[in-house]
């Protein structure tokens, strides 16, 4: 017990939450609330970790595949594994899928993301 507690104290903040990771939920948030928060993501760290468990993996996937056939991203990493969770503390461990897609920017990103807020602009211009 005292290696793990010494192990957990020397963990730096990198390793326990990343700053450009976000947790999918397929109940909390809408598809398009992702991708645009990865793209603020990828805009500010140039590259986001898209992360889900069970059923909210195949969000995960349609968000990347959303943001790599827009132009916005490419795969750099994808990690697939099983993660034990507990549904209250003491309770049998219950495996559950994880997936994590690390997403990087393309050479076009920042062109197409001014294409993008230039169209925005565009549009509250018309609905004023």
């Amino acid at each position: 017990m005292e290696g793990i507690t010494e192990g957990v104290n020397k963990m730096s903040v990198s390793e326990t939450q990343k700053k450009n990771r976000i947790q999918v939920s397929n109940t909390k948030k809408s598809l398009f609330f992702y991708v645009n928060l990865s793209k603020r993501y990828m805009q500010q760290y140039n590259e986001v970790e898209l992360s889900a468990l069970g059923m909210a993996i195949s969000t995960v996937v349609t968000i990347a595949e959303i943001l790599k056939n827009n132009g916005f991203a490419v795969e750099k990493k994808i990690r697939t594994l099983t993660v034990d969770m507990r549904d209250e503390p003491g309770a049998r461990p219950i495996p559950k899928a994880k997936i994590e897609i690390v997403l990087g920017k393309t050479e076009k990103f920042d062109e197409l993301m001014a294409a993008e807020a230039e169209q925005n602009g565009d549009n509250e211009e018309q609905q004023n």
